[in-house]
């Protein structure tokens, strides 16, 4: 299973590149090389969990490169930087829906025995590894906050 996703990643670059899909084959060899470099860099093997996490930040990097050549007017570079983020949510887990989301709040709260908000560390602690990858930590710190009352 530790390679599942990397194979799935590496098997996709192949059919890219025999299907001659000049714009496919490039977002996936970012995603590739964004992967070997972590590796690389940590001299370890990334298991789904880390892979995750470095399609995370890049899809991040994107959204950010993504509103600022809107704001610039370059279309062109926003329609590709919005290719690569499809392309890259394409490997991400499904993502969490509402009721599963505050189910998971409200598990974490009981767990961490959380009342006030200033235990919203101890919860988000406990649902980071949880929603990764299927859910925008952002979105969850916001709900876990009026959860919490603060």
């Amino acid at each position: 299973m530790s390679d599942s996703l990397k194979n799935r990643i590496q098997e996709d670059m192949k059919a890219a590149m025999r299907a001659k899909e000049k714009q496919r084959l490039g977002a996936i060899r970012l995603i590739h090389a964004a992967i070997k470099q972590r590796e690389v860099d940590e001299r370890i093997n990334l298991e789904d969990a880390q892979v995750i996490a470095v399609l995370e930040k890049m899809i991040k990097q994107r959204r950010d490169s993504f509103t600022q050549y809107q704001q610039a007017g370059r279309q062109d570079l926003a329609d590709q930087e919005d290719f690569e983020i499809k392309l890259i949510q394409s490997y991400m887990p499904q993502p969490l829906t509402e009721a599963e989301l505050g189910d998971l709040i409200e598990a974490a709260m009981t767990e961490s025995g959380a009342t006030s908000p200033k235990d919203m560390g101890k919860v988000m602690g406990l649902l980071k590894p949880r929603l990764q990858g299927r859910a925008d930590m952002q979105v969850v710190s916001t709900k876990v906050k009026q959860r919490l009352g603060s």
